[in-house]
């Protein structure tokens, strides 16, 4: 069924409230533990997520109800998404971390050849000094020599007195030097089998996971065979996603106008106020005062230019110019193209392409990412807009890496590819949208 326009414009909320918080939390000031950083930005997506997920319930009321079955896949499919990119963001952790512990080893070298350096000039220092014998002063004041010898000699043991305690400090701040660097690499040691132990955790989690999907799917592959050749099944599919892309394109046109019209007010209110600070200075001068100094910082001077809210997504004209020159999002082969008859149902309204599980999915251009969750028919989704009314998706994905605000680049890794949804094949189904409607990709993708 259609989704109804109060639940999509509660989606648009979700999608900017998380695009808020996602600017947000990057002006925040990164905390010195580790374990008090993820704590509290699992507890913030907990929130968000639980959020979005309510929505959903409201927007799948209108719907009839999934079986068990098929809940417990998509369950299933969730967890494996959300166990990948937890391995993905500790695997780049554990990377750091190992650099890290490189760089302490090289410093370690440093400082252990430049400790056995300064060892040697002392130990060379104070045996010529012994061997002179000239370190007893009391020796010197009671040999009776000419006092001024003495006074020359005390003197000249004055200098090489302080040499020596230069020379001792030097290799005591180069001691402590090599004791902390040997108490950093420790504990960046302990941080990396931290890492390592809940790396193995995840693991352990993740291959159970795989297990319970692939004895789902098992049980699910009569059922989906059957659902297949439904062709009503497909289009409904189709239709449900179509809708939340056109209502979301339409909706964001929407608030895309409401801000325009508050900058425009902006302006207008702007200008008003020179134009009334402006009528008083003229006042005041021809009264032959001094104009007074404005002191209200609501008044804006006339050489101002007007604040321009910061671009998130790239100005209308820009994906224009990359027709011809975007890339495939994922390696593999093409085995769907845009147009093409499905052999049990309507036409392909984008192109699937067969691909490893686990392969890396890429945004095809500069964007948005405004939606990633899981979506009845295409599995884990990602949908990127990349500014005048264009739009990409990638669909069917084995685990969504990105979150709804983030702002990517053209090559950014999105997702990995996968068989959620219900597909049996590995790989990624991928769309290409302008102001809601599908086209084909490869009029814009160079294949090579």
């Amino acid at each position: 069924m259609p989704l109804t326009q109060k639940s999509l414009k509660s989606l648009l909320s979700i999608v900017l409230c998380l695009s808020m918080t996602g600017m947000a939390g990057s002006a925040m000031a990164a905390s010195n533990s580790r374990a008090v950083q993820k704590n509290k930005a699992e507890a913030d997506r907990l929130e968000l997520q639980n959020r979005l997920k309510s929505l959903k319930n409201d927007i799948n009321k209108t719907e009839t109800a999934k079986d068990n079955a098929s809940d417990a896949l998509a369950e299933s499919e969730k967890s494996i998404s959300e166990a990948n990119r937890s391995l993905r963001d500790l695997q780049t952790e554990q990377s750091e971390t190992e650099g890290k512990i490189k760089q302490l080893a090289e410093e370690q070298q440093r400082l252990a050849a430049k400790v056995e350096k300064q060892k040697n000039q002392l130990s060379s220092f104070l045996r010529r000094q012994y061997i002179r014998g000239d370190s007893d002063r009391m020796k010197l004041l009671l040999s009776g020599d000419n006092p001024n010898r003495i006074n020359r000699e005390l003197q000249y043991m004055s200098y090489v007195s302080q040499t020596q305690a230069k020379m001792i400090d030097a290799l005591r701040v180069s001691l402590k030097a090599a004791e902390k660097n040997a108490d950093d690499a420790k504990e960046a040691k302990a941080e990396l089998d931290e890492i390592a132990d809940e790396e193995k955790s995840h693991k352990s989690a993740l291959e159970k996971e795989k297990k319970r999907h692939a004895t789902l799917l098992s049980q699910l592959a009569e059922k989906l065979y059957i659902q297949k050749k439904q062709a009503d099944s497909l289009e409904k599919d189709e239709q449900r996603l179509g809708n939340l892309v056109s209502q979301l394109n339409k909706l964001i046109e929407e608030q895309a106008k409401a801000d325009a019209a508050k900058a425009a007010l902006e302006e207008k209110q702007r200008q008003e106020r020179i134009a009334a600070a402006q009528k008083v200075r003229a006042k005041q001068a021809a009264q032959g005062k001094k104009p007074a100094k404005i002191t209200n910082p609501n008044t804006i001077d006339a050489d101002e230019p007007p604040r321009q809210a910061k671009a998130e997504t790239p100005p209308a004209g820009e994906f224009d110019k990359l027709k011809g020159q975007l890339r495939l999002p994922v390696k593999g082969e093409i085995v769907a193209k845009y147009g093409s008859k499905r052999a049990d149902g309507p036409s392909w309204k984008g192109m699937f392409i067969k691909a490893s599980e686990g392969a890396e999915i890429k945004s095809i251009a500069p964007g948005k990412v405004i939606f990633a969750d899981w979506w009845k028919g295409y599995g884990n989704m990602i949908i990127v807009d990349h500014g005048g009314q264009y739009w990409s998706l990638y669909g069917n994905n084995q685990a969504v890496l990105k979150h709804v605000g983030d702002v990517v680049k053209a090559g950014d890794v999105i997702a990995s590819a996968g068989n959620s949804g219900g597909i049996e094949e590995s790989g990624l189904y991928f769309e290409v949208r302008h102001q809601g409607r599908t086209f084909d990709p490869l009029n814009w993708i160079v294949v090579k």
